[in-house]
């Protein structure tokens, strides 16, 4: 029992010390200097697009809690939600196993509006799916428009990846929404059942879905040097296949897990650039979000303790 309790801490640190093992490996003639360099040689150009893209992805994911609200016709304030969400995230991203951590966090957020264990629940898979289907429809899309893409990895993923890849995924999502469309009968696991979203909460899911996504890789695209720089649609991929892979690692904040990724995928920059990009990148999407969402907690708790004392 207490094995499968720490379970996902053992696999995330087991998946940061292997990473950095690796990283350790790819950057060791990098110095200290070069990377300040990288760092100093960011425009403020840079880094103002790159502050817009993180407000951005940050408010797209509190649109996907919007959505999962809606699904469940429950209303909630925008306020409430946005603040929810960034809260949930900002923890989530930075502790690892995301699922779990933010449950947590929304559990305590919107049960205290009405919300009922299970229609939490039911708000988490469906933020979840919502990633998820946005991480799948993009990737399509990149595969179609630059199937080379999985050429950059071709020594450490053992898979390959082609304009057909690309298709068979977007094929997927035209399968979401047809059964959306048509609608189908809920997906029955025992007691409980997933319900296909309304038309008009899909049609919105393809909308917002890729923009967190688009925006979040942004941030790197925009921290980057154009020396070198494969253009946007290259960073999107990778972007793609290094979060989710430090998603799936649940390693904390990705450690180690995103840096190698990009360090391999963008082996034509150098080291020190795409490692300066990838700070700017946990700066903005994720350090100061996590101080600022702490905050935002013991705000909550503290209120939450005071009314109850009333």
């Amino acid at each position: 029992m207490k094995l499968k309790k720490y379970l996902w801490s053992i696999v995330g640190l087991v998946a940061v010390g292997f990473s950095v093992w690796l990283l350790y490996k790819e950057l060791r003639g990098l110095s200290i200097e070069e990377l300040g360099d990288s760092l100093a040689a960011i425009p403020l150009r840079g880094w103002l697009l790159a502050v817009v893209a993180t407000l951005v992805a940050y408010g797209a994911l509190a649109a996907y809690d919007h959505l999962a609200l809606l699904h469940l016709r429950k209303h909630v304030g925008w306020l409430y939600i946005t603040i929810s969400s960034f809260t949930t995230y900002a923890i989530s991203h930075n502790i690892g196993a995301s699922v779990l951590s933010g449950s947590v966090v929304r559990y305590r957020a919107y049960t205290s509006k009405g919300l009922t264990g299970a229609e939490v629940g039911v708000l988490v898979a469906f933020c979840s799916f919502t990633f998820a289907l946005g991480t799948v429809m993009l990737m399509g899309i990149v595969l179609l428009l630059v199937p080379d893409l999985a050429e950059r990895f071709v020594d450490v993923l053992p898979i390959e990846a082609t304009a057909a890849s690309g298709i068979f995924l977007l094929c997927l999502v035209a399968l979401y929404v047809l059964g959306s469309a048509l609608g189908l009968r809920p997906l029955r696991i025992g007691k409980f059942e997933i319900h296909y979203p309304r038309m008009d909460i899909v049609t919105r899911q393809l909308v917002i879905a890729p923009i967190e996504l688009i925006a979040a890789a942004a941030i790197i695209y925009f921290a980057l040097p154009e020396a070198g720089n494969p253009g946007y649609l290259i960073v999107l991929g990778i972007f793609l296949i290094s979060f989710s892979a430090a998603l799936l690692s649940h390693a904390p904040g990705g450690l180690g897990v995103l840096e190698l990724v990009f360090i391999m995928g963008l082996s034509e920059m150098e080291p020190a650039d795409v490692l300066a990009a990838l700070l700017v990148f946990r700066l903005l999407y994720l350090i100061i979000p996590f101080i600022a969402a702490l905050f935002v907690v013991l705000f909550f708790e503290r209120f939450q303790l005071t009314k109850q004392a009333e």
